[in-house]
This record gives structure tokens, sequence and C-alpha cells, in this order.
């Protein structure tokens, strides 16, 4: 038999090493494959904006005397996170934004950038749109506003609105929602909407206009007769009006069209303002609907548990919150170092247990297990 085989092969170290040469070949094709993405195939990014420990217990107790729960304080998988800066002990929205998205501290009002001020950093709504998740932004205050900006732009300042609204081109991301631009017409700059018009984005007032459209790439805004600046509070709304579950439900289906996997970031961005202006209703109002959005993921996450992952977590603590026996407290008007809670379910969910740094979830994320696509 060995006759048949060519001279190279027809030699005793061949025949008596052939196994493990074919094992080394094996080695060597899967080490020079290209690594493929080891996390879930659907992701959500759920942020609180100033929902801290005792936004939390207030919330609680507000539902529980309502006879209804908060549905992300029914998940599997809780911990505490450290919210820190790199230059204050108490952060701030976009240096908060910097650190979930793109997994290092940064100072106060800088946006995707390294404290040096030299060094852009790379968010992870950037890392999976490059392995080909479509991507989508949405909030219940402006698009251009710090907790969404720290996923797309990079600004040694949080209020260079225009100069970070630009970033939306160049992100290329498939989706934004919220109540609109804080500077789309500055003097002496072409207008936002005619960049985004050029850029294939499609600009919509309502929600059947966006679900109309046929673009690849699609914003939702509040219509001009409304407050660019921000949704009105929940306990305010008419039927008109945008609410967090609605634009939710929105970014799932036109995410959802291409039938590729997605990364969602939705972020509550009225609980912060709530707290910042110590208004005790409106707060509840607005932990009720950021838990409705939630809940609207849930949903979606019961038809795909085994490849979905859904994280809700605070930027920062906002009102220094605490409860009382004569109710809710607020002992300041602006942010507070406390640490706020995260909430998990799904794949990987077991990971964002315990207390850790807000730089970490970016990690847990991205270092999930493989997920069949």
């Amino acid at each position: 038999m060995n006759d048949k085989l060519p001279p190279m092969l027809n030699t005793p170290f061949f025949m008596r090493n052939f196994s493990l040469l074919l094992f080394v070949c094996f080695l060597l094709f899967f080490s020079c494959s290209p690594p493929q993405p080891t996390h879930p195939k659907y992701i959500f990014f759920f942020i609180g904006d100033g929902f801290g420990v005792g936004a939390l217990t207030y919330g609680e107790n507000m539902a529980r005397e309502k006879g209804d729960t908060l549905c992300f304080s029914q998940f599997p998988v809780t911990g505490l996170v450290t919210t820190h800066s790199a230059n204050n002990l108490v952060t701030c929205s976009a240096a908060a934004a910097t650190a979930l998205a793109c997994g290092m501290k940064t100072n106060n009002y800088m946006l995707g950038m390294a404290p040096d001020s030299v060094q852009m950093l790379l968010p992870i709504s950037k890392i999976v749109h490059n392995q080909g998740y479509q991507v989508g932004m949405a909030t219940s205050v402006s698009i251009d506003h710090a907790t969404p900006a720290g996923f797309y732009a990079h600004s040694v300042s949080r209020t260079n609105y225009y100069q970070v609204a630009k970033q939306i081109l160049t992100s290329g991301f498939e989706f934004f929602a919220g109540a609109g631009f804080l500077n789309p017409e500055p003097k002496d700059s072409i207008p936002i909407f005619t960049l985004l018009n050029k850029n294939n984005y499609a600009v919509a007032t309502s929600i059947e206009q966006c679900l109309k459209s046929k673009s690849l790439k699609n914003i939702i805004i509040q219509p001009p007769q409304k407050d660019a600046k921000q949704f009105p509070y929940a306990i305010y709304k008419d039927r008109n009006d945008f609410t967090l579950p609605q634009i939710t439900q929105l970014g799932i289906t036109k995410l959802s069209l291409s039938g590729k996997p997605f990364f969602f970031m939705i972020e509550g961005g009225l609980i912060d303002w709530a707290a910042h202006d110590n208004l005790p209703k409106e707060l509840y109002g607005e932990i009720k609907e950021f838990s409705e959005a939630i809940k609207v993921a849930w949903n979606f996450y019961n038809k795909y548990p085994k490849e979905t992952l859904i994280v809700a977590v605070a930027d920062h603590e906002t009102g220094g919150v605490y409860i009382s026996s004569e109710g809710i407290h607020f002992t300041t008007d602006q942010h507070s170092g406390n640490i706020v809670p995260v909430f998990a379910l799904g794949v990987g969910a077991e990971n964002f247990s315990g207390l850790f740094d807000n730089t970490q979830i970016w990690t847990k994320i991205l270092k999930q297990k493989k997920c069949n696509f």
C-alpha cells in the first residue's frame, strides 16, 4: 500500500507521525481564521439617566402602592456600579456615557475622548457596527445630548451640539430617535437637516411616517412646534406625544428589517431632569415609562431568548434621593457620586452581578459566550 504514496510521504517519519501532523494543520487552520463576534445577536442597552438606588427605592414603593411592578426589578441578575469620572468623584453624563460606551474614564464634559483631549475612543456601538450589526440610538431628550452622543461622537465639550450632531453622518448608524437637535442651524453653517438629507437619512416627525420610510437610515424627532430639547414628562403627555416604549418598539421594527443582528441603546433621559428639579411625581412617571420601554425589549427577548441580552443601568445618580417614613427626599439638585444599580437578562446576564466599575460594562457585553447568528 505504501508504494502508492508519493515518495515524500512514503517515509517512516511521515507514517509514524501522520496523526501529529494532521493535528498541527488543524491548529494552524483555526488559529489563522478571522475572529468571530462572541456576543449576543440582539443587544439592548438601556440607560436610566440619573437613576440611582434612592430613585429605584422610590419607584418600587410607588409601584407597590399602585399594585404595579417595575419590570427590570424582576430581572434575574442585579449588580452595583461605580460611576466616578477621570477628574471628579461626581461624574457628568458625558463622562459617564463615555465610560459606558468606550470602557474608559474621561474628564467631565468630554465625549468619546481620552482625558488628554487628543485620543479618540472607540465606542461599543461602532465596534459592533463594524462587525455587521445594525445600530440604533433612542432617547427622551435631544439626539445630540450627552448620553446618546457618547455612543457616536467625539468632542472635548458636550456643548458643541452642532459638531456632535454632524457626527451622526460619519457614524452611519441606522436609527436615531429623540426630541430633536439643540443647534440645528448655526450661523454660517450648513443646517443639520440638509446634511442628513444629503447622507440618505430620512427624517420623520411621526411614527407612521417613519414606518413608511423605505430608507435604510432613519431619524424620528418631534414635530417643529414641539420642544426639541425633550419629550413632555410622561404624566403630562397627550395622545400625540412620543413615548419611550413607542420609539423602542419603532427602533426594533426598523432595525429588524434587514435580518441582521442589532445593538440598540435607549435612554430614559428625563429621569435625570425630574431629579434635578426635585419633582417626585414627574420622577416616578419617568421611571415607570423607562420600565415600560424595557418591557418592550423583554417581549422581544421572549421570542429570541437564546440570542438576546438586555442590560439596564444608570449613568449616575441625581438628586441625592433617600427615603424616610415621610416619603422621598432630595438632598441636592445636582448629581451625586453614589453607586447605581444595573439589571441584566439574557445571554451572559450572569456576568453583571456584583460590584464593578462602569467601564467594565463595555467588556462584559463584548466578551459574552458565542451565539448562533
